[in-house]
């Protein structure tokens, strides 16, 4: 069911009453947009949660680094990544390692649409391009 545009600008809105004072998502104002949304029950309802929850997914993913790993990856390195992205977008960034056994071997890390390919894969991927091209 795709959203029409008062919805949108609603979820919009709904999305900005979910930030605190540190402009970060609020678990406290979440849920109470929710409560909101399921006491009054509006009209087209699941659409509108579902663009509530892409607007909530795209800034989970602004504020974490999904760091994707073939092999063991260290706590400290986790960390490392973690301290660098937060400097990079001067904005805190949460650390979430993912095992990807089929990156072969390295890390690929995501933050939100940005991506960043260290991996054997990827650089297989890249040479195989470059030989078609």
């Amino acid at each position: 069911m795709k959203a029409d545009k008062r919805t949108t600008q609603f979820a919009r809105q709904l999305y900005k009453l979910s930030l605190g004072a540190d402009g970060r998502l609020s678990s406290e104002r979440v849920a109470a947009v929710l409560a909101c949304i399921e006491k009054t029950k509006p009209a087209r309802a699941l659409a509108l949660l579902q663009t509530y929850h892409r607007h909530l997914a795209a800034e989970v993913g602004r504020s974490q680094a999904l760091i994707e790993h073939a092999g063991p990856v260290s706590d400290a390195l986790v960390a490392q990544i973690a301290a660098a992205m937060t400097k990079k977008y001067n904005r805190p960034i949460t650390p979430a390692p993912k095992p990807a056994p089929a990156l072969l071997a390295g890390l690929r890390i995501r933050v939100g649409d940005d991506l960043y390919d260290a991996s054997a894969h990827g650089a297989l991927e890249q040479l195989a391009t470059a030989t078609t091209a």
